[in-house]
């Protein structure tokens, strides 16, 4: 459910067709194109219905090739979409619906430059799909820990730009914290190389991080220098059923006293989506024999021999299981097994979208506050809209919490995904109020995009909405780079 989709209509032109002619001779006939069925798919966001249009796609196969048409756009004012793997959720890398844009893709930039396995580190284009960067760092016999459910997609340059988080940040960080080096067109087609697989550079201001998670309003960010790990030698995967969110928070701060740093992900899941999975997903089964009303899914890996963190595991459950922590778990045999278990995480998004309309959000709080968010956030939405069905999954290692409320069940309520829709900017308001009063975030790692850009106003102080705005004049002072985006 989306409160400004935008309707498809004729598709309009309204670049100028000099423009459009210098683009296509700055990037040759296989660097461009505008025939509708191809430009369609890059202005249809593949969830929440964001739909703009665009006269043309270009698709630059290299930095200089950016920089060119980057430096048409702003000789002539002509506004650009920068987009990558397009799955982002925010509207953040459609265009506007009027024609005034062009979208510049980062498709065909897609080389792994360099894997330095001494300074553990690689340098990749902003095209690279994220699974196939993993792929390369584990060939290289190391690890890239950014994952994410759109990894098969997804492209590192929109990552860094929407500075995406995923499954493992817990021990790992932010797409932000993975980054030492970017290479960056700027808004007047100048090329900013800072390609520097440096982990100290302390001379001057650290350029890189205006750029990251700035969803192309400043920048198009065309290549950078990622951060590899040694990869992991033993993983121990468990889904731990738990009493109630406080249980599990219990439980993390148990697990990190017992192993550190090694708890790589942190999960925690409400019963509900886990009946969702069942229910729509073909081949899931429960691993329990009892329901459970909450679970942990969590995974500790290291660089040990096969098996070497077991005891441990089992003896932190055991622990937990003692001071009524823990209700019962599962601890995987095998990487398969794991891999099972992950999966039921994994199928929650999936399996939510065949229970009707939902609100989705995607926020944060200090993750000593999760419990008491959920608890108020559940109990206000239940008195607001008698038979709303809270869900609640996420990172709650991180304090990042996907909290969607589903519309009721037919006779309970008597609300229909349409009526429900229309409670978008009202449900918002109720969970981004509290959201606020707990000092957290309503976007822990979607972005602003379209779909909270005005939102984000309402919570942000009069001085950071200010700086915000002041940075983005001082780069993008004709406001070309991805406008109405963020600010």
């Amino acid at each position: 459910m989306q409160a400004n989709n935008e309707i498809r209509g004729e598709r309009p032109n309204a670049v100028d067709k000099t423009v459009l002619e210098r683009i296509k001779a700055a990037v040759g006939p296989k660097g461009f194109t505008m025939e509708p069925s191809e430009i369609e798919p890059h202005c249809q966001s593949w969830r929440d219905n964001w739909h703009g249009w665009v006269p043309m796609v270009v698709k630059p196969a290299n930095v200089e090739e950016v920089a060119a048409v980057v430096a048409i756009c702003a000789d002539s004012g002509t506004p650009i979409v920068p987009q990558g793997g397009n799955t982002g959720l925010t509207g953040g890398s459609q265009p506007h619906a009027d024609g005034t844009e062009i979208i510049i893709s980062t498709s065909r930039m897609n080389k792994v430059r360099e894997i330095d396995v001494l300074n553990n580190t690689m340098a990749v284009e902003a095209g690279c799909i994220l699974a196939d960067l993993q792929a390369a760092a584990s060939d290289a016999d190391r690890l890239f820990p950014l994952s994410l459910a759109a990894e098969g997609s997804c492209q590192i340059g929109g990552n860094l730009s929407t500075n995406a988080g995923g499954t493992q940040v817990l021990r790992y960080g932010n797409a932000r914290n993975l980054v030492l080096g970017l290479e960056v067109v700027l808004p007047d087609g100048r090329i900013w190389d800072g390609l520097r697989g440096l982990r100290k550079d302390n001379t001057g201001y650290d350029l890189k991080q205006l750029f990251i998670g700035a969803e192309g309003t400043l920048g198009m960010i065309t290549a950078a220098v990622l951060k590899l790990f040694p990869k992991p030698a033993e993983i121990q995967t468990a889904l731990v059923a738990v009493p109630d969110p406080k249980a599990a928070l219990a439980l993390l701060s148990r697990a990190t006293e017992c192993v550190g740093e090694q708890v790589t992900a942190f999960e925690l899941i409400q019963r509900r989506p886990i009946d969702f999975v069942l229910q729509h997903v073909p081949g899931m089964s429960d691993p329990f024999a009892e329901v459970h009303p909450w679970y942990v899914l969590m995974e500790v890996s290291g660089q040990g021999v096969p098996d070497s963190l077991r005891e441990p595991v089992e003896a932190l459950l055991g622990d937990g299981l003692a001071a009524g922590e823990v209700l019962d778990a599962v601890l995987a045999a095998n990487r398969a097994q794991g891999e099972a278990l992950w999966k039921i995480r994994e199928s929650i998004p999936e399996a939510q979208n065949h229970e009707g309309q939902s609100v989705k959000h995607d926020v944060s709080v200090p993750i000593s506050r999760i419990a008491e968010f959920l608890e108020r956030a559940d109990r206000l939405l239940e008195a607001a809209y008698p038979g709303v069905r809270c869900v609640a999954f996420g990172h709650v290692g991180d304090g990042n919490m996907h909290y969607n409320p589903v519309q009721p069940l037919a006779g309970d309520g008597e609300k229909d995904g349409v009526d429900f829709a229309a409670e978008y900017g009202a449900i918002n308001r109720i969970v981004h109020d509290l959201i606020t009063e707990l000092n957290g975030s309503i976007s822990a790692e979607h972005g602003l995009g379209r779909l909270r850009r005005d939102e984000a106003k309402r919570y942000k102080s009069d001085v950071e909405v200010d700086l915000m705005r002041t940075v983005k004049e001082a780069l993008d002072p004709s406001n070309i780079m991805n406008p109405g985006k963020v600010v």
